[in-house]
């Protein structure tokens, strides 16, 4: 997890890529959009490595992943 760093002075402390001012949330929408990671480096972060990329996936997992989720029935 060292590609990624949370500072409370950039973005106002959303995950971001370690030196960078691009946040994870951003990556993971143009992957959502259905952006390959080379389109990702080529059309918008050419600094990026497919590592940084992967560590955005990796941070959203380890989110997902430490989550406690609660489902309730709503009775119709």
């Amino acid at each position: 997890m060292e590609r990624i760093t949370v500072n409370p002075q950039v973005h106002f402390g959303k995950p971001c890529i370690t030196g960078t001012r691009i946040t994870v949330q951003h990556v993971l929408q143009v992957l959502n959009d259905g952006l390959s990671f080379d389109q990702i480096i080529a059309d918008y972060y050419p600094d990026l490595s497919k590592d940084d990329i992967r560590a955005c996936l990796q941070y959203a997992i380890a989110l997902v992943s430490a989550e406690d989720i609660h489902i309730s029935s709503v009775a119709a």
